[in-house]
């Protein structure tokens, strides 16, 4: 099976280029994020026709996530339990649509679209960190039901785990940019230390490999990018993992995300 993970920073403008890639490389489970769509505009044929079962979870042009499998689509659930609504200010807090599970072929597979911090003082950052804490106290307990889990948290998790996961650490420092403070790699460690394994790392080594490159100042093409997508496996399913690549040329050319997918082969 191969899965992949793709945030596509707006679904209806890059469907073309996500039906190559899905054709390109024999996907056979993609979770998606930032649709930026909801159900009504979401281009079903896109998935439909190529012989894909998709759900889909999304209210607005923010935010949206989906999962796209050709090997069965069950026990579709939206948000994971008590996910931490946001309101500006602390007003009207409303469920942004971000996190979305289905089995697909044994495997319990989340899409996740992790909350940006913004800014290390913005509002962003405590939602971030509960909406974090929150997950991870529910995947911790899947594993503690049932050892034997096959789970897989998918996703842009928008934090950066090591100083070679950035550009430029000092960069980030000096201008105190988010996505590599204390408290959220502690929060993506959380992750690590209840027993999940980043299975494409091992097969990606070394710095400079990158998931992200923002569309301003010529960061791709400066080679100054961020890892900040990936997929976190439990130990009953990372033995099955054989082979793991970050799909680079899918961030080249006119009309590309900037991210890139993130795809594993497991046995």
């Amino acid at each position: 099976m191969r899965i992949a993970t793709w945030n596509v920073n707006s679904l209806r403008a890059r469907a073309d280029r996500v039906e190559e890639f899905l054709e390109r490389q024999d996907v056979d489970v993609l979770a998606i994020q930032e649709t930026k769509c909801k159900d009504e505009s979401f281009p079903w044929e896109v998935f439909e026709h190529n012989g894909y079962d998709v759900a889909h979870f999304g209210f607005s042009q923010w935010n949206g996530v989906a999962i796209a499998s050709r090997v069965g689509l069950k026990d579709v659930e939206r948000t994971f339990p008590n996910q931490p609504p946001f309101g500006k200010g602390g007003k009207d807090p409303v469920q942004e649509a971000r996190a979305i599970g289905a089995t697909c072929d044994g495997v319990r597979v989340w899409s996740l679209y992790v909350p940006n911090g913004r800014s290390r003082e913005d509002e962003h950052m405590t939602y971030k960190l509960a909406w974090l804490r929150k997950m991870r106290e529910h995947a911790s307990a899947w594993l503690a039901e049932d050892p034997q889990a096959q789970i897989l948290l998918a996703g842009d998790w928008n934090i950066a785990p090591e100083d070679e996961d950035v550009w430029d650490i000092d960069f980030f420092e000096k201008n105190r940019i988010t996505h590599v403070t204390g408290p959220e790699r502690a929060a993506f460690q959380e992750f690590v230390d209840a027993g999940y394994t980043d299975i494409v790392r091992p097969h990606t080594p070394g710095p400079g490999v990158y998931t992200f490159w923002d569309y301003t100042s010529l960061r791709f093409q400066k080679r100054q990018g961020m890892r900040i997508d990936f997929l976190l496996a439990s130990p009953a399913l990372a033995q099955h993992a054989e082979h793991a690549f970050i799909d680079k040329d899918e961030r080249r050319g006119k009309g590309a995300s900037d991210h890139a997918p993130v795809l594993a082969d497991l046995s």
